[in-house]
């Protein structure tokens, strides 16, 4: 197949490129600048400067690249500070691209015929509901209201899920990945959180009863490829087999990082820190169930726990 892949060299596409090129396809991958173009080149795949926020720009990168399927990777989350009270801040440009790019990216698919639309979205945890169980699955509803820390981000996460779901004339794939591990991520030994385990900066709130989803960054993309031409159109949780419940994964990860163990903190306390969207975060976040996308897409992660992958897929 032609596959153009927006954000052909984030942490997710360039995983991606070396398996769709090994496995035949002609891969085309967006890039703001030329030294990105030469090292999409250096993987046997074209690379297009693109301005993702600019409308033209989009249209004639998509059109140059006559793809069959368009893959949506555009976030920016290279500088993430760790401070949850500026959730929005952090995500602000994310959020753009998950907007305006989303539009600008479909309206551009369109005009060039392409038949299957494939976009990133989040489902690691802080998006679901939080009542009922402690797991769940695509047919439960979104959060109506993460907490003001995160509202910006949340409306986002909606109105590209929206946008790629309800298309008629394309195939609308929305992928909710999991929080992502490994290196060059945040959770990762260098990364934002490994950091600040290590410099036991991070402690369980309450009774940590919050539950995440995590996924390995390489399952990110071996997932994405699985859904190029399997699952029927519609949104899959693309997470590990195992949520993991915070006051089980943060000592985990503090001791594989070479932090010491973490801290307790009530939730009265971590509040004025943290705010109520960091202490949900901590305290009543339900993770997701992969269910759907390993029956459907015939995926199944090679790290199949957290567990397992911070033990030896952390860098």
């Amino acid at each position: 197949m032609r596959i153009f892949i927006a954000g052909g060299t984030g942490a997710v596409g360039v995983r991606m490129v070396p398996l769709l090129v090994a496995a035949g396809h002609e891969v085309y991958g967006s890039t703001r600048h030329e030294a990105g173009r030469e090292a999409l080149a250096a993987m046997g795949a074209t690379g297009i400067v693109m301005d993702p926020l600019d409308a033209q720009s989009v249209h004639d990168a998509v059109a140059k690249a006559e793809p069959e399927v368009v893959v949506h990777q555009l976030t920016a989350l290279g500088s993430l500070s760790g401070n949850l009270k500026k959730f929005d801040q952090d995500f602000a440009m994310t959020s753009r691209l998950r907007t305006e790019g989303t539009d600008h990216l479909l309206a551009a698919a369109r005009a060039a015929g392409v038949r299957r639309f494939i976009a990133q979205s989040f489902g690691g945890g802080w998006s679901n509901e939080r009542n009922g169980g402690w797991v769940k699955d695509e047919s439960a509803p979104l959060i109506t209201d993460p907490g003001k820390e995160a509202r910006g981000t949340l409306a986002a996460i909606r109105h590209l899920e929206h946008a790629v779901t309800s298309a008629t004339d394309l195939e609308g794939v929305v992928l909710r990945y999991g929080n992502f591990y490994g290196p060059g991520n945040a959770t990762s030994r260098e990364g934002v959180l490994g950091e600040m385990l290590r410099k036991g900066k991070m402690p369980v709130v309450g009774g940590g009863t919050g539950v995440w989803s995590f996924v390995h960054i390489d399952d990110v993309a071996s997932a994405t490829v699985a859904a190029l031409d399997r699952g029927a159109p519609g949104i899959y949780n693309i997470v590990d087999d195992e949520p993991a419940p915070v006051n089980q994964w943060i000592p985990l990860l503090a001791e594989e990082v070479g932090g010491r163990n973490p801290m307790r903190l009530p939730a009265w306390l971590a509040r004025p820190l943290i705010g109520e969207f960091g202490v949900a975060l901590m305290t009543s976040v339900r993770g997701s169930s992969n269910a759907k996308a390993k029956r459907e897409l015939g995926w199944t992660p090679s790290y199949a726990t957290w567990r397992e992958g911070f033990r030896t897929g952390i860098g």
